[in-house]
């Protein structure tokens, strides 16, 4: 394991942006996945969260792609008709398109989130106006990233917090929404696989 983790993060912030760029393409796992999404032509499309900065601290450790990631979450945004046979007949076409993927992918539209956040978590949730607006209110700083391969190769990223969490391998709460039963699960179950980390309480200021 590498003992330089934390390269990147005295760096400026457009720095950050390409070593993350820099990372995400040079991850196959990471690559193959872009690639299959954008096959789908979803709308207003992301692909987001644990897949990318769990890819980014794996390089930065040393530890072999695809190393304590759980699935991959897929964000789209199509608001033209947000009845569950019309998102669950995109998850259909992706569960197609992700045949033989190492990894479990979960697709899903954020124009229905509003439905099924509240009776899920019992917390309320207003609806979305784009993919990228539910990307902000992940339950981690560092949570709060997502990345799209548009159609001439280039990568698009939404990192409405900035990189400085990702490569300070640090975990802070973010207080969009009151989400911290999800922020303490995922803490600890990241703490586990990248002990490199340091953890804030959700009640501690900072």
């Amino acid at each position: 394991m590498r003992l330089d983790h934390l390269r990147y993060s005295g760096l400026s912030e457009k720095a950050k942006k390409e070593h993350f760029s820099r990372l995400i393409q040079a991850d196959p796992v990471l690559w193959d996945a872009l690639h299959r999404v954008r096959s789908l032509n979803l709308s207003d499309w992301w692909l987001v969260s644990g897949a990318l900065y769990n890819s980014v601290w794996n390089a930065l450790t040393g530890r072999a792609h695809g190393y304590g990631i759980k699935d991959f979450d897929v964000a789209y945004f199509d608001d033209r008709d947000i009845s569950w046979k019309a998102e669950d007949k995109v998850i259909q076409a992706g569960t197609s398109v992700f045949a033989g993927f190492p990894l479990p992918v979960e697709i899903r539209n954020q124009a229905r989130a509003h439905l099924w956040f509240e009776k899920r978590f019992n917390k309320p949730y207003m609806p979305l106006r784009c993919a990228s607006e539910s990307i902000e209110r992940y339950a981690a700083i560092a949570h709060c990233v997502g990345v799209r391969l548009e159609i001439d190769g280039r990568l698009t990223i939404h990192a409405p917090f900035g990189f400085d969490d990702i490569f300070s391998f640090r975990i802070r709460p973010n207080r969009a929404i009151d989400n911290r039963e999800t922020y303490d699960i995922k803490a600890r179950r990241a703490l586990e696989h990248w002990p490199e980390l340091i953890v804030q309480c959700w009640g501690e200021q900072g």
